[in-house]
Parts: C-alpha cells; structure tokens; sequence
C-alpha cells in the first residue's frame, strides 16, 4: 500500500510538474472562472472608429488631415489625452503629416507601434534597473512610426501574446531588445505621457522581473517576464459621432470590418485598441491578480500534501468515515483555491482537487475490495457454524472478530457419539456416515438456535463455542440450555433411526466457563477460528468423564454457578494437570 500511494503520487504529478498543456488549458480556464472584474477606473474612454463612420469619411485609411480633426474635435470635447491603437510607419500620400503631428503635442499623446520580426528597434527609452539585468521577454522586431510623428508624441508597442490556449491573459508592460534595451508597451506609454515622465524604473529580483515603477502611480506588480494579468474591465466606449470623452484619456482604434485583426480573449474576440484600454485600467488595480514565481512549487506542495492525505483518511478512518472526511478536505482545498484567486494570488488548485478523487476513489476500490473479501472470508469460515444472522452481523461489522485472537470469557460445550467404533465395524461406511451426519445436524441445529458458534467437528466429536465470536449474555445458561436441546433432538433422532432399522445412538456432553484465547490460529498459510486455554480443555475432560459416570451431560463448576439451574452435584473427578479433583454436575430428569 505504501509502494502504491507513492506511485501513484509520482504519475499524477507528472501533469503538474512538467506543466502539460491540458492541465495549463485547465489552470488558466479556472482562473478566468473565479477572478472578480472590478469597476472602470473612471479615467479612459475607449474610441472606435466604426464602420458607419468609415463609410462616412470615405473609406479607410482615413487621410492624416482627416485624424488631425479628428484629434483636435477629442481635446476639444475636454479629452486629457489621446492614445491612437493605430501606427504611422509610412508617409501620408496626402501629405497630412505636419498636421496630424503638431495636432499629437498639443496633448498627451501615444501612438502605436506593431512587431514585425524584422530584427529592427525603436530608440532605447530610459529604464533604470535595479538589480540584476535579467528577465523580460525580447522582441523579434519592431515596424516604428514616421519619425515626423515620434518627435510630437510617444510610442508604444501594441501586442498581445496568447496563452496555450491561445486567448490572451498577461500582456508585457516592457519587452526587451537584443542588446538588453526596453521597449514600452502601448498602456504603459499612456501613463509616461500623462505624467510626463522619462524613466521607467525596473525592479528585479532572482527570478526576473519583481515591479515596474511609474512615477505618478504605485509600483505595478508583474511575473518575472514584466507581464501584467489583464481585468477584461468594461471601460466605457464612445464614436466619432457622440465623442463623450470629458475628462477621459480617449484610446482610439478602428472596429469597422477587415482593418484591425480580432484577438481572442476570455470575454471574446476584441480589437487591439480595447485589449491596450484593458491593459492600462490593469495597471491602476493595486490587487490585481497575479501569478507569484513561487506558484508551481505552492502547487506542488497543496498537490502531494492534501492527495496523501486522501489516500491516509480513506484507509485509515473506513470507507464510510474516510469518504466524509476526505469530502471534507477536498472542499477546504477547493475553498482555498477559491479564497486565494479572489484574493489576486493566483495559485490553482484544480489538478489536486481532480487527484485527490482520483486517489480517493482508487483507495475506495481497494478498501471496498479488501472488506468484500474479508466478508466472504468471513462468511466462507462461519456460514456453516453460525446462524445467518450472526454471520451477517460480523460481515457488516468484521471488527467484531479480531484476526490472531483475544482473550475472553466464554462457555465451551464438547461432544461426542458414543459406540461409535463398534458401529463403523458392524455397519456400511454409507449407513454410519448417514447417521453422523444425522446426529451432528441434529447438535448443529441446537447450537445455531442458541447463538452459539460451530467451532469444529472432530469425527464424531463437535465442540462449540458460546459468547464468541458474537457477544451473548449469561451464555453459560445459554449453552446449558443448548445441551438440554441437544439432548432432546438426539431422543427425536433415535426414534427416526429405529424407524428406519438403523441402531440408536448416545452422545456425551462436557459444559464448561471460563478465560480463553478466541481467534484465528493455525499457520500463515492454513488457519482456523477456534479457541485454546484451560477452560477449552476441562470441557473437553468433562465430556470425556461422562462414560465413566455413566451420565450424558457433565457440567464444570463455574458452569454450574452462572447458569441458574439446579443441578446435581457428582462425585470430584481427577484431572491430570490438576492439584485439586474437579467438581462436576450433571440435571436430573425434571431440571428440564
């Protein structure tokens, strides 16, 4: 078992550790389930530039005079900025660029810069690093905007990398360049131009990227690549025609079909404008959500913990104890999960909760396989010397019997058909089975009506147990009473024999009461429930001695005191092994 639970640890961790995509897929699904969206900030407007409105102005791409207008009509609405989700690489044909620049410096203005892998790179923006030069994620190359543009405003890139299920969750605030410089993401750029800042201030710890630093807003908080989880915030959207962008800074991009690509997110395909709107209400959200470095190794942790855990409870408290209290670890661990996701940490528990009932049920099925065949165990070894009810009882509670035996104070009754030898030698062997299988039902079926156990047959001889392994009280009177019906059932027997021209049989009955070891004995291979001490072996000594005394019942003392009959007092027999001679009792007729 032990070997098991470590196998089975190792195999499902596998996913967890080495981060496969199904259990990625499932941890990202998760998160995108439980992370609260909070309010708009209250300080963006997102512009679209619709297709009605392209229509409008006569097809796109709108002239750069045209945009010019465009942004002078924004600030003049009472816009604090304007940031354009569109890029400028080439000159304007119709020679609106002066225009569309001087327009830009009259406020703060970010325009929008697209990779195209070429291997070419904006000018470096001044970042300070504190700490080691490391993380970050670097760019294949970057398409930037006419210079006559760039001198006016800011730059910023505008990408949004996917996940592996390739929706878009973090976005990069800065990305770096070949020769370790820094490229400043689109919604990154908003805030510098608002606050007029030139350096970006990168703090790094061990594992890359710890916080971007702004001047003007708190320290953003990133993963050690510099990304930002996004909070796909509602922010409030306008158009050319309503342009209610009082107090906002507007970030303008183009929704009519077939000019900006559609990328996929949690809420939906979205234009890149409104992912750069999403990016830069993020970074105001002082507890957004974030997946810490130390996450896997938290994962990992939760994950052998709580599913070893599940495995203990259900083969160390039962099926039926260790299913309510491994249902009640498997909330708490869902629970935390939950907690933690709401709190911004972002550690995902969904693998564990998924192991966990894996292994719990995995345990389920080997406990309820190893009771099944302890129950047909039990019922195979008692079904022919208890009562059925009796063997139902152990069945659904073994505990009942306890393998590798117990001591107990019991009542011991042993048997034995007189005669027996000189019958086999004047009868058929089918005749004299016939009539030991006639007598032993007959003593069978007086023990099972009084509770008591079958432990044996030996031959011709019986021995039986009472107060185990099922618990009877005052069972000394109990087993007298059996013998008294033992008895009775042989007269019955013999009159059926001579019926049928068979002889008639006697029988000898030895009762005795006292301490006992009760349990399985015997080899590691073949084992037998019986019972072994003094008290078994004075019972046998007394059926042995009733020939002698010419009685077919004889009674031990400590029998005789408990049981609650009047019995007749014989003559002390010798026992071998024994200082004192044993005192013994048999019934008189009318004691029945």
């Amino acid at each position: 078992m032990k070997k098991l639970i470590f196998i089975i640890l190792i195999i499902l961790s596998l996913p967890l550790v080495f981060q496969s995509t199904p259990t990625e897929i499932l941890k990202l699904k998760i998160f995108d389930t439980f992370i609260e969206t909070p309010e708009e900030s209250g300080n963006f407007v997102i512009l679209n530039i619709t297709e009605e409105d392209v229509e409008r102005e006569g097809g796109y791409p709108l002239p750069r005079q045209r945009l010019a207008e465009i942004q002078m009509e924004i600030l003049g609405k009472g816009a604090v900025g304007v940031g354009w989700v569109i890029s400028f690489p080439q000159p304007d044909r119709m020679g609106g660029d002066e225009d569309f620049a001087r327009s830009l410096g009259y406020a703060p203005s970010v325009i929008a810069m697209f990779e195209d892998g070429k291997g070419k790179y904006p000018k470096p923006t001044g970042t300070v690093v504190k700490g080691e030069d490391n993380g970050g994620i670097v760019s294949l190359g970057v398409k930037e905007n006419l210079n006559t543009l760039t001198n006016n405003t800011l730059q910023g890139l505008a990408i949004a990398p996917t996940e592996v299920d390739q929706l878009v969750r973090r976005i990069p605030l800065l990305v770096k360049t070949p020769d370790n410089n820094w490229i400043p993401a689109f919604g990154t750029q908003i805030y510098k131009s608002l606050f007029n800042v030139k350096t970006y201030i990168i703090k790094t710890n061990d594992n890359g990227i710890e916080e971007i630093s702004i001047r003007g807003i708190p320290p953003i908080k990133t993963d050690s690549f510099g990304r930002k989880w996004i909070s796909w915030i509602d922010t409030p959207q306008t158009d050319l025609q309503e342009m209610d962008v009082n107090g906002k800074f507007v970030i303008v991009g183009v929704t009519a079909n077939g000019v900006m690509p559609q990328i996929a997110t949690p809420v939906g395909l979205l234009e890149p404008h409104k992912i750069q709107a999403a990016l830069a209400e993020s970074i105001l959200i002082q507890d957004s959500p974030y997946i810490p470095d130390w996450a896997l190794a938290a994962e990992i942790l939760i994950f052998i913990t709580t599913v070893a855990l599940a495995w203990l409870l259900i083969n160390i408290l039962g099926i039926t104890t260790g299913i309510l209290f491994t249902s009640i670890l498997f909330f708490i661990t869902a629970f935390s999960g939950h907690y933690l996701i709401q709190k911004g940490i972002l550690i995902d528990v969904s693998w564990t909760l998924i192991s966990q009932f894996i292994t719990a049920s995995i345990a389920f099925y080997l406990r309820f396989r190893e009771q099944y065949k302890l129950r047909q165990q039990i019922k195979k070894q008692f079904e022919h010397y208890l009562d059925p009810r009796q063997v139902k009882q152990l069945q659904n509670n073994p505990d009942l019997l306890k393998l590798g035996g117990e001591k107990k104070y019991a009542t011991f009754l042993f048997t034995d058909v007189r005669g027996f030898t000189a019958m086999s030698e004047t009868l058929e062997p089918e005749k004299v089975t016939y009539i030991m299988n006639k007598a032993l039902t007959a003593q069978q079926s007086a023990v099972q009506k009084h509770g008591g156990m079958v432990d044996k047959y030996i031959g011709d001889a019986m021995m039986a147990i009472f107060n185990a392994p099922i618990d009877l009280i005052n069972h000394p009177k109990i087993a007298v009473e059996c013998a008294f019906d033992i008895i009775e059932n042989m007269s019955i027997l013999n009159i059926e024999l001579q019926e049928e021209g068979l002889p008639p049989i006697a029988i000898g009955i030895g009762i005795n009461t006292g301490d006992a070891v009760i349990g399985n004995m015997g080899s590691e291979s073949r084992f037998d429930y019986t019972a072994i001490g003094d008290a078994v072996n004075t019972a046998a000594r007394l059926e042995s001695s009733t020939k002698e005394r010419d009685v077919d019942l004889l009674i031990g003392e400590s029998t005789e005191s408990l049981c609650g009959y009047h019995l007749k007092e014989l003559e002390p027999i010798e026992v071998k092994g024994k200082s004192k001679p044993l005192k013994i009792f048999t019934y008189e007729q009318n004691t029945q």
